[in-house]
């Protein structure tokens, strides 16, 4: 699977991992995101098929969700951390250089 490495969409699958009750409003302070950004990413990471998004059903005030890994938000989140982490050796390994030749 040929994906571009998405930060914010890394992060949010991240945290998402981590704790799938997860407000938006604590996604947002967290990633130090906007709030209208992290709504848009969600929506977009659900229409990719990557989490399901569920209501708390004994919620009175329906604000509570549940955000859940799909198989393939899974695999994408897997993916994501392979790339991240490659860019942070190839970054490494920059600085590295540039510290040799100094």
């Amino acid at each position: 699977m040929n994906i571009k490495f998405d930060k914010e969409h890394f992060d949010i699958l991240r945290k998402i991992s981590q704790n799938s009750k997860i407000s938006q409003r604590n996604l947002s302070k967290d990633l130090k995101l906007s709030l209208g950004k992290i709504n848009y990413c969600l929506s977009k990471l659900k229409e990719k098929g990557l989490i399901k998004i569920k209501n708390f059903k004994s919620n009175k005030s329906k604000i509570g969700y549940l955000y859940l890994l799909t198989p393939k938000g899974v695999v994408q989140k897997t993916d994501l951390t392979i790339k991240f982490m490659k860019l942070k050796m190839k970054e490494y390994d920059e600085l590295r250089k540039e510290v040799e030749e100094k």
